[in-house]
């Protein structure tokens, strides 16, 4: 049913004869639980215990944690499972993915700005090393999505470019470094995100493009990737209406490819030849959950073509349900047996069947632990923030290079968007570092609270009079002029889990947050997450963006605001959002 001796496995005889015994020799209720992935909800021994030996998890995605609890778990995880494990890291943006301390090297379409291949390499390499180094051994990335509609809410940041050749090159770039540390990536999300303005955690969002425009764009990706040896692909919860139409004219097109077998078996193992490990998105996103019944999904998704389920929701009644599929025949054992073959031969492409002693699979723990969060590695960071930081507009004559004796007086505005609980960034946000910094060098800095955050913890009649006085009155313009010389907007949107990426603008209108006032002192708008705000702030002359606010991204923006070092970086994607007014 899969051969075992040609890409992505590659495998000898040993490795095959491991894969064809372990299968021979399970029992169904091992094999069906080799079907799940499982998000640990406790790093509990016995918890984790119970995991592997009653439910016989073929893999995890772990809950963040610290480097040392990480390893303790999977060492755990490791030794008390009776088959090797697949533990996976979401290392989309660096080794912080597998562990917080880990080096956040950068968001994958802040490397595409560098304009040089090869700090994607050094994305996938350093990601694999420090990964690797607490016992992962599978990435949920590279993001391979194409960005062309910047009202997305979920790729943003988390993607390469608008373009399918360089996403092209930086995969293979990020797949490479990753690869030599032995951690196998897993190429995200099939069929291609980037296009809907939807979020399949929230809503269906499908792939619009037809099957011309999906060929020379995702497909071709996908192909390059394929071709290359990519060993494991995510499924997204992302219908492809053209294609589902064109293998099943009489199905419903709307079919996420995790439950379409249209899209994940006709067209990604049939036409474009994929012979890897598929793994669904996580099985709680409403992308797939309001397609159908839960007890449903669980063999549509195998039968569909995917090998892995992503994420127990109940143990008990999930097992159950997939259990009673298999006996009453919606999931059938052929494909059963297909799934579990290639799970077991991506462990063997690891090399887990070697391993004698299974303690063995993770490095000595405090070998590991000095593997996390270098000094080289977050020098190469720094390199990419020098190199990324992007002059997207500037066409106030002027206003840079700004400096201390031009404009001692500063204004910093913290533009914000929706709060978000799935955000948990801790620490001062980008508007308070570049204020500190701004003072270190020399300038008189004011950081403007905003109506929201004044409204806070005041009792509802304070709160009204607060709103009444803002919508009464409007300072004089000279309130503003004759007190600053420069007015610096830096906005901190991040739109994950969320339906939009906009930001957040109070409804007073007149208030600073809103850059109304650019044609009346100098200002600079910087982005210090989501680029594609210029659509909200047409009339910014001066507009930068910087993908993050690590302090060393901020620094870069400062010196180059001050003309002591080049803006290098080069938009992958569309910043102007295709608006006309966007470019004046």
């Amino acid at each position: 049913m899969v051969d075992l001796t040609v890409q992505p496995f590659n495998l000898d005889a040993d490795a095959i004869a491991w894969v064809e015994d372990t299968v021979a020799n399970m029992t169904d209720e091992e094999k069906v639980g080799q079907l799940f992935v499982n998000m640990g909800s406790s790093r509990d021994e016995g918890y984790l215990t119970e995991m592997v030996q009653k439910y016989h998890i073929a893999a995890v995605r772990y809950q963040p944690g610290p480097a040392a609890e990480i390893w303790d778990q999977n060492h755990i995880l490791q030794t008390k499972s009776k088959i090797p494990m697949l533990i996976a890291a979401n290392t989309e943006a660096g080794g912080n993915g597998a562990a917080p301390e880990g080096t956040y090297v950068g968001w994958e379409i802040k490397v595409a700005a560098t304009g040089d291949k090869k700090y994607a390499y050094e994305l996938g390499r350093i990601s694999g090393i420090e990964a690797a180094a607490i016992g992962c051994n599978w990435s949920f990335a590279p993001i391979v999505d194409i960005y062309r509609n910047w009202r997305n809410p979920i790729v943003s940041v988390r993607t390469w470019s608008a373009d399918p050749d360089q996403t092209l090159e930086l995969s293979l770039e990020y797949m490479r470094g990753i690869m030599e540390s032995n951690i196998m990536p897993a190429a995200k999300h099939w069929p291609g995100d980037g296009i809907d303005e939807r979020d399949q955690h929230l809503s269906s969002a499908p792939n619009w493009y037809s099957m011309e425009e999906w060929d020379a764009t995702f497909g071709k990706v996908y192909s390059g990737l394929i071709e290359a040896g990519l060993p494991s692909i995510m499924a997204g919860h992302i219908a492809l209406p053209s294609y589902q139409k064109h293998f099943a004219p009489d199905s419903n097109e709307f079919t996420p490819a995790t439950l379409s077998k249209e899209i994940t078996t006709d067209l990604l193992r049939g036409k474009l030849g994929f012979n890897g490990v598929v793994v669904t998105d996580a099985s709680h996103m409403v992308g797939m959950t309001a397609f159908a019944k839960r007890r449903d999904i669980l063999p549509m998704a195998i039968m569909a073509g995917c090998d892995l389920f992503l994420f127990f929701n109940d143990p008990d009644e999930d097992f159950g349900w997939m259990m009673d599929a298999l006996r009453d025949g919606r999931l059938t054992r052929e494909r059963l047996d297909e799934a579990i073959t290639r799970t077991l031969g991506l462990k063997a492409k690891i090399g887990l069947h070697k391993i004698a002693d299974k303690a063995d699979i993770l490095p000595p723990k405090e070998e590991a632990m000095a593997k996390i969060g270098l000094p080289e590695h977050l020098a190469i960071a720094r390199e990419i923030s020098d190199k990324a930081v992007t002059l997207v507009k500037n066409t106030d004559d002027g206003v840079l290079p700004i400096s201390p004796e031009k404009h001692k007086r500063v204004w910093i505005i913290p533009v914000m968007g929706p709060k978000n609980p799935m955000w948990h960034s801790k620490g001062p946000g980008g508007a308070q570092i570049l204020a500190d910094l701004m003072r270190e060098r020399g300038y008189d800095v004011d950081l403007y609270v905003s109506l929201t955050d004044k409204l806070e913890g005041l009792p509802p009649e304070e709160a009204a009079k607060v709103v009444l006085a803002a919508y009464a009155g409007k300072a004089p313009i000279s309130a503003i002029t004759d007190n600053y010389d420069l007015v610096i907007s830096v906005a901190q949107v991040n739109g994950l889990m969320q339906p939009t990426e906009r930001v957040y603008w109070p409804a007073s209108k007149g208030t600073p947050d809103i850059p109304w006032y650019v044609h009346e002192i100098p200002t600079v708008f910087v982005s210090v997450a989501c680029p594609y705000h210029l659509a909200d702030v047409p009339q910014v002359k001066t507009f930068v963006n910087a993908y993050d606010h690590q302090p060393h991204t901020v620094e870069a923006v400062l010196d180059k605001l001050e003309g002591k070092s080049e803006f290098q970086g080069t938009a992958s994607t569309d910043v102007f959002c295709g608006l006309a007014d966007t470019h004046m």
